[in-house]
């Protein structure tokens, strides 16, 4: 062990065992629910008012805090939800319930008022945005509904992948290195229809967390952000439907106990409708999606409950009936929550998750299919050792089966012969413990640490190169170019082809200046051990999905953030500032002319380079009044660096640092919600972004008849700046309704200028003048809707 983790290991064990032979209290613990369904409440407030001490629940709605006996006034609180005030007398241990509503009426012994966003102050959590469903179904609506991918592309460090490109990026990172969680269930694309959905259902959601920093040791496998979302459980006390239709798709939710107050069911589905998204001429060509979410949940006594959750969504596009596109994830998670002790709570998970893509090109009668699959053992403890320290640790297992592709002819008039790329495999397992300690009543600090391992295993054909290199480089006409392989391995099934091990450190510190205000600063080390074969730079369904192996190594990251957190006037605004700064080793590039799709040998094209980012965020909000949303602004920088390997290599871009493909220097979202009156209120979110970079080129020769463009260096120039407006406006006729059949119309406008964002920039020779040209390929302009939503 190197002295570095020793010293990891050190400071870890001193605060630990300072904390656990603390004085014993007596302990309050319990769930925080919805009143109307018996719904857990995530991230729900508990505070002590005589103590000026508090905690949140877990992921469900679970709480436990140890004190000194004595008799307090527990104030609970839940945005949206008001909140409440009740003594309790405590001379042992309590299990004690909470149910929080959102009427403003007054029951016995207890108090409600009006509870909202605030800044968290205490807490070292930071580079953290937490949005309720409450809080999400408020936000402005774009196309007839409200999403969750757009809710956190209002945040500042969160840029769209490109107009027309699924998936998002985070302080400069790229799309793949993002976790995306659903229901604990890793999910490997997010959008549908080139990003313009999500596939998160906002009906059926309950809770989101975006991490994009201080992530903690509990999470692993990908470098940039964590998005960690949980779907509702179910309404445990009455049967109730809600839904939406709309121009371009509608939705259809139900939900209801099994057994009332135990057990629940919910399930869900949305679709689109075809030929109203691309600006396609001719009426054979059709793009729609439909995903379909589901959850059954059973409490089978105060200590033990059962979920069982899924999501199954696909995509399809299809051009004149030649190009065939589909795409999609399936999940499937049974978890078990024990509570073993008023302080020692656990989460047993079996989680399985599949991406499909298939591809089907009828012009040359071809058919591809290619996915990642992968089977999930999680087992987690989350320990309320004392009212200062907590503690969580556990183990996490994966199994990955990858199909790098499927090729079969379409007919037997094609010419296309059947193929199977060899299919690749791994494990990946960790063991993680993580620490929330109250240092003193201005300093708390949460530190960890996460071992991960990752084993590429067998069976498989591996080549072999010369001096280990798949890529070779010819001196004379200074490029990059395939090796020649000099032999071959066979690796038998279950053989272990490459494996890595790496020790993930975590650390947070904030510092509370007063009530108000604080200064918190954090750092986290990762490894990501999935790489995504794409030539684009974001998750487009054209994409492969690889494992680390003795060519393709593990990236690493290591990211440092400081900020500055305060609320004002009396928590009408909340000001939040950050700067970060991450580098990343091992960052994959390719060489110039790479062929990634139905690549045999795909480390033939690989190189492994670098990466850093660095920025400032800004996100001021205002939480009170009629008037309420926020602007959030971010000044960021992010390169890469592919240099030679050795003396007389170019490297990438002749070595030297270049703009990332999703390098977006400015960043600009201002988001705002207006309750005008009961019946109406109305939205807007107005997004202000760099242009995506690009490689044009910089001069011309000509051979024969043909004007060939010589191209500048890579990513050096920048797409048009990418700038669109969207509104909304609801219609709630009956707003005093609050049973029975209750309605809403929204009305929306997306782009309401009609900016024509420019997805691609090609260049091509113009048959008239012979002249090269410059063509902008734009995806979406201005896009009313209307819908009718619906609850009963």
């Amino acid at each position: 062990m190197t002295l570095q983790k020793k010293g990891c290991l050190s400071v870890f064990l001193l605060f630990f065992f300072s904390a656990v032979f603390a004085q014993e209290k007596f302990t309050l613990s319990g769930t925080i629910a919805d009143d109307s369904s018996n719904e857990t409440l995530i991230g729900a407030s508990v505070y002590i008012k005589e103590l000026e001490k508090g905690i949140s629940t877990n992921e469900y709605g679970f709480y436990s805090i140890s004190l000194p006996a004595g008799t307090y006034t527990v104030q609970v609180s839940y945005v949206s939800f008001g909140t409440k005030e009740e003594t309790i007398v405590l001379n042992s241990n309590i299990r004690k319930n909470f149910s929080l509503t959102t009427d403003s009426k007054v029951l016995d012994e207890v108090v409600i008022s009006e509870n909202v966003k605030r800044a968290n102050i205490r807490k070292p959590e930071m580079s953290v945005n937490r949005l309720s469903a409450e809080e999400i179904k408020k936000m402005p609506v774009v196309m007839g509904e409200v999403d969750v991918l757009k809710s956190i592309l209002t945040l500042p460090g969160v840029t769209n992948a490109g107009e027309g490109a699924s998936g998002f990026n985070v302080r400069g990172g790229s799309a793949d290195q993002n976790l995306i969680l659903l229901d604990e269930a890793t999910i490997y694309n997010s959008s549908h229809l080139f990003g313009f959905f999500s596939v998160f259902n906002a009906d059926a959601i309950k809770d989101l967390k975006l991490y994009k920093g201080g992530i903690p040791a509990r999470y692993g496998g990908r470098l940039s952000s964590v998005l960690d979302i949980y779907q509702k459980e179910g309404n445990k006390k009455e049967f109730h439907m809600k839904g939406g239709i709309g121009a371009i798709s509608s939705r259809l939710l139900a939900e209801g106990p099994i057994v009332k107050d135990k057990g629940s069911f919910l399930i869900g589905g949305r679709a689109s409708y075809a030929h109203l998204f691309l600006k396609l001429a001719d009426n054979d060509n059709s793009a729609y999606f439909y995903d379909l979410n589901t959850k059954l949940s059973y409490n089978l006594n105060e200590n033990n409950n059962l979920y069982l959750s899924g999501y199954f969504g696909r995509d399809l596009l299809d051009i004149s009936q030649s190009f065939n596109n589909v795409y999609g994830n399936a999940v499937l998670n049974l978890r078990w929550n024990h509570l073993f002790s008023e302080k020692l709570f656990s989460n047993m998970s079996l989680i399985y998750s599949d991406y499909y893509y298939g591809l089907e090109l009828g012009f040359i009668g071809l058919k591809w299919d290619s996915g990642i699959k992968n089977y999930n053992f999680k087992y987690d403890l989350k320990h309320y050792l004392t009212d200062k320290f907590k503690l969580n640790y556990g183990v996490n297992a994966i199994y990955y089966d990858f199909n790098p592709g499927t090729v079969n002819p379409t007919g037997e008039d094609s010419a296309i012969n059947h193929d199977q790329l060899e299919k690749k495999h791994a494990f990946e397992p960790a063991l993680y413990v993580d620490a929330e300690h109250e240092l003193s009543d201005r300093i708390t600090v949460s530190y960890g640490l996460r071992y991960s391992m990752f084993y590429r295993l067998g069976e498989q054909n591996m080549n072999v190169y010369a001096n280990n290199q798949a890529v070779a480089f010819d001196n004379e006409l200074k490029i990059y170019e395939k090796a020649t392989p000099i032999g071959t391995l066979h690796y038998s099934s279950g053989e272990t082809i490459a494996d890595f091990g790496n020790l993930e450190p975590r650390v947070a510190i904030a510092y509370k200046l007063d009530d108000n205000q604080s200064v918190k600063a954090s750092y986290n080390r990762m490894a990501q051990y999935l790489h995504l074969i794409s030539n684009t730079s974001s998750p487009t369904p054209l994409d492969v999905w690889a494992p680390s192996d003795n060519f393709t190594k593990p990236e690493l990251l290591d990211q440092v953030a400081v900020g500055y957190f305060r609320n004002l006037k009396d928590d009408t605004y909340t000001l939040e500032v950050e700067s970060f700064y991450k580098k990343i080793k091992n960052k994959l590039d390719y060489i110039d002319g790479a062929d990634l799709i139905a690549n045999k040998a795909i480390e033939q094209v690989l190189l492994n380079g670098k990466a850093r980012s660095y920025g400032l965020e800004v996100l001021f909000r205002k939480n009170k009044g009629k008037l309420t949303g926020w602007v959030s602004y971010t000044l960021s920088r992010t390169e890469q660096q592919t240099p030679g390997r050795a003396t007389g290599e170019t490297g990438i871009n002749n070595g030297e640092w270049y703009s990332a493909g999703y390098n977006k220097t400015h960043n600009l979202s201002v988001t705002g919600s207006y309750d005008y009156t009961d019946k109406w209120s109305f939205g807007a979110i107005f997004a202000l972004q760099s242009g995506q970079p690009a490689t044009f080129p910089n001069g011309q020769y000509q051979y024969g008849d043909i004007n060939v463009p010589v191209f500048g260096s890579r990513n050096g120039d920048r797409l048009p700046m990418y700038h669109h407006l969207d509104i909304s406006a609801t219609y709630v006729p009956k707003p005093e309704k609050t049973k029975g059949w209750q309605g809403e119309w929204v009305f929306s406008i997306y782009n309401l200028y009609n900016r024509s964002n420019a997805a691609s920039m090609t260049f091509r020779q113009n048959e008239d003048t012979g002249r090269n040209e410059a063509v902008r390929l734009s995806i979406f302009g201005i896009i009313p809707s209307v819908t009718y939503n619906f609850k009963f």
